[in-house]
């Protein structure tokens, strides 16, 4: 028990910065998306490499590393995790940078849903039925969003099935959270680094002081609440990360809406009204099983 409210509050806590970072990359007007994912590559796994350092972890990382080199599940699941979070990157400060949190926040209410899809077909955990009718309630909001643009939402889709298989690899995967997000970074930092010294326009580091330290800075914003998220997923159902994961589009939504201005119709707010009554259900459902199982353990 104790393990688990752990993992809820470090969830809690990771989600709630996810939701404020598009703050961070509207700092970033002027640079292109591709050049903030490669910063973002290169910065984190610097940073990661000084974590370890600081925190004398690294006789244990380079044991860690020794063991996912001789165990090929593992080094397949370790690029496939750097791979699909690159793309889920990608995707999100494309986003952002074009003026579409709204569309960025739908992909993280379907997140969860598909969160809950791969726990109960692939880990085979179990959904009450409060889980369902909660699942029923927030899709039906989803589907709502999605009749509503007259489009089909593939930035959407894109960022919610990529984090969801990334999020099922870091739960399956038995590593520590800084080892595995240090690897993940590696796997990929070659590409970041041809493409900045190579392709991008501006060149490696070419931008204004303040402009390098902000891009220096986004290995730090990236870093810190993908940690907490590996943390929580070890130590969480599948089906609670999932839901957890609403924090984040809605105060992604709250600032598309209240701070950067974009169009949000009643018909959206009816299709997240759905959403958010799902939630209620579900944490309601939570809470009626947590207090359960402490009665059952005070007797």
């Amino acid at each position: 028990m104790k393990e688990q409210k752990k993992g809820i509050i470090l969830g809690l806590t990771a989600y709630v910065l996810w939701g404020i970072i598009p703050l961070y990359w509207k700092l970033l007007p002027t640079v292109q998306s591709m050049d903030i994912l490669s910063y973002r590559i290169v910065w984190s796994f610097l940073f990661m490499g000084i974590y370890i350092l600081i925190t004398k972890r690294g006789a244990a990382f380079i044991q860690e590393v020794k063991s996912v080199i001789k165990d090929k599940k593992k080094l397949v699941g370790i690029i496939a995790a750097a791979i699909l979070i690159s793309i889920n990157w990608f995707t999100f400060i494309y986003s952002v940078g074009q003026g579409r949190v709204t569309e960025a926040s739908l992909g993280y209410y379907m997140n969860p849903l598909v969160n809950v899809l791969l726990g109960t077909i692939i880990l085979k955990e179990k959904l009450n039925r409060a889980g369902i009718i909660a699942c029923l309630l927030a899709l039906t909001g989803v589907l709502l969003l999605t009749i509503q643009t007259g489009v089909v939402p593939y930035a959407s889709l894109i960022m919610a099935f990529s984090f969801s298989f990334y999020g099922l690899l870091k739960k399956k995967i038995e590593i520590s959270s800084y080892t595995g997000l240090t690897l993940e970074t590696f796997v990929i930092l070659p590409i970041a680094l041809i493409y900045l010294f190579f392709f991008s326009e501006k060149g490696f580091m070419a931008y204004d002081i303040n402009i390098n330290l902000l891009l220096m800075g986004a290995g730090i914003v990236t870093a810190i609440p993908l940690l907490l998220f590996a943390e929580a997923a070890k130590r969480i159902s599948y089906i609670i990360v999932g839901f957890i994961q609403y924090i984040n589009p809605t105060i992604m939504l709250l600032f598309a809406v209240f701070l950067f201005k974009e169009p949000y119709t009643t018909a959206q707010f009816t299709a997240f009204g759905f959403i958010w009554l799902g939630i209620a259900v579900f944490t309601y459902s939570s809470y009626l099983t947590f207090k359960k199982e402490q009665q059952i353990l005070g007797e």
